[in-house]
């Protein structure tokens, strides 16, 4: 009977770890990628202001009127064009901006929206891959009047991960995203992660462009605390604040860090799993991160440069937090609420709302006796 027993243990052993394996797998049988459409001209104009980014020119009909704007409109276009790539002389380091996206009634509306943001983000190449069999010629068009260098990618999710209870959403479209920039030898610039449901302040680019590993950075509307986001101590990431820790090493959202591509290079291997809730996690671990690696962005992670704007209605959440344990706190923490709170985006209470917990290693403690521990 034990030898029976111990027999069966062994058969379940090895499925469970093979069955993990595939998970995990950096490629997979059922992965599938088409490149449907590729342009690296970019056709923006841009107007040069003061800081490290500049502001397009939309394509205008002037009358005679207004000869003298278009003349002045003209030379600078040709004059900063030239130098879109450098600033002070220096090269600008690329975003290779990664947006998953899938055929819905707001698709269009939700990446014209996008679009319309990065068209003024100098020296962006925007990767677009869409969870869908064929190329979608109107997504291409749409792409196209934008004027951004631009690829559009194929990457349908493996049927088999359909029909599971929750569905790993994008997994598909980024591991497409991360197959591309792998098997064209992309060492150079920073790869970040938005979503088409995202909305982002444009400071965030000028701060994630020179990341030298990998930043990260708070993220708004996210779960139970409405924020997502590092705890940051002297300008160290020393924890993570995140309603859904989840035994995960790395609670963050998937907009809420970047990778340098030098950086990730050096990990061949690195992917991301069909798990849904862990890909950042195990993503992250692929490219093994340090928690003391990390750079914390967006004033030291007390301001939100980056949402997750969906299109429902969510009523602004409660959090119970004493007001003795923020305002004593040496961390970020007090600022970031303080921040949410003006905006209505969530708020805090001594006395009642959803518990504050935080988390570091995999680990969750409640925020008032992290905070007296600490």
């Amino acid at each position: 009977m034990l030898l029976c027993f111990g027999f069966m243990l062994y058969l379940y052993a090895t499925y469970a770890s093979d069955e993990m394996n595939k998970e995990f797998a950096s490629v997979i049988e059922n992965d599938t990628l088409t490149i449907c459409k590729e342009n690296r001209h970019d056709r923006r104009a841009f107007v040069q202001m003061s800081g490290s980014d500049s502001i397009p020119i939309p394509s205008l009909s002037l009358t005679s009127q207004t000869s003298s704007a278009a003349t002045t409109s003209t030379t600078t276009s040709s004059t900063t064009t030239a130098s879109q790539s450098s600033h002070n002389g220096k090269q600008i380091p690329t975003i290779y901006f990664v947006t998953p996206t899938y055929p819905r009634r707001e698709q269009i509306a939700e990446l014209t929206r996008l679009g319309q943001t990065l068209m003024h983000v100098q020296n962006l190449f925007w990767i677009v891959a869409d969870d869908s069999d064929i190329c979608n010629k109107r997504l291409d068009k749409l792409l196209d009047n934008f004027g951004i260098p631009y690829i559009l990618l194929s990457s349908p999710m493996p049927s088999i991960y359909r029909s599971q209870k929750t569905i790993p959403r994008g997994v598909s479209n980024r591991r497409a995203a991360l197959a591309w920039i792998k098997y064209n030898n992309i060492k150079e610039g920073v790869l970040y992660f938005g979503d088409d449901d995202n909305t982002f302040d444009l400071r965030l680019f000028s701060e994630i462009r020179y990341t030298q590993r990998v930043s990260m950075f708070p993220v708004g509307l996210i779960g139970d605390y409405s924020i997502s986001s590092p705890i940051v101590e002297n300008g160290k990431v020393v924890a993570f604040f995140d309603s859904w820790p989840a035994k995960r090493k790395f609670p963050v959202d998937m907009a809420g860090f970047a990778v340098n591509l030098n950086y990730m290079a050096k990990f061949p291997n690195s992917t991301m799993p069909f798990k849904a809730g862990y890909e950042e996690d195990a993503f992250l671990k692929s490219i093994e991160l340090k928690i003391n690696e990390i750079e914390p962005k967006a004033k030291d992670c007390t301001e939100v440069y980056v949402w997750h704007t969906q299109t429902t209605k969510t009523k602004a959440p409660m959090i119970k937090i004493s007001n003795d344990v923020l305002s004593g706190s040496k961390t970020n923490m007090h600022a970031l609420m303080k921040f949410l709170d003006e905006m209505g985006v969530s708020h805090y209470s001594s006395s009642n709302g959803v518990k504050a917990t935080v988390s570091k290693d995999g680990k969750s403690k409640s925020l008032a006796f992290w905070a007296h521990s600490h």
